[in-house]
């Protein structure tokens, strides 16, 4: 069995975002964080349901959800226009829109 001896020396690196192009971080917030924030800055609790049909009014893309509903006439909740203003700041803070 061969031993190696390991250095543990710590090294400091210093780096700025400053000049970094961050822009394919730009419009990836996942639901989690959009309902954080929204009831951070606001004290509004919006459901996932909310932001899907939110991102569906702007055209954009929606993961499939496997929880449909079972009759083609069932009921869902709409989102409130105060909801919907909430998640669209979100949605800009992220850079979703």
């Amino acid at each position: 069995m061969e031993r190696r001896l390991v250095d543990s020396r710590k090294v400091k690196v210093d780096f700025s975002l400053e000049n970094m192009d961050l822009s394919e971080f730009k419009g990836k917030a996942t639901y989690e964080q959009i309902k954080a924030y929204v009831l951070e800055k606001t004290g509004l609790k919006v459901s996932s349901l909310y932001i899907a049909q939110i991102k569906k009014k702007c055209g954009l893309d929606v993961g499939e959800n496997f929880n449909l509903p079972k009759s083609e006439n069932a009921r869902q909740p709409q989102c409130t226009p105060e909801k919907e203003e909430a998640i669209m700041q979100a949605f800009k803070h992220f850079g979703i829109v």
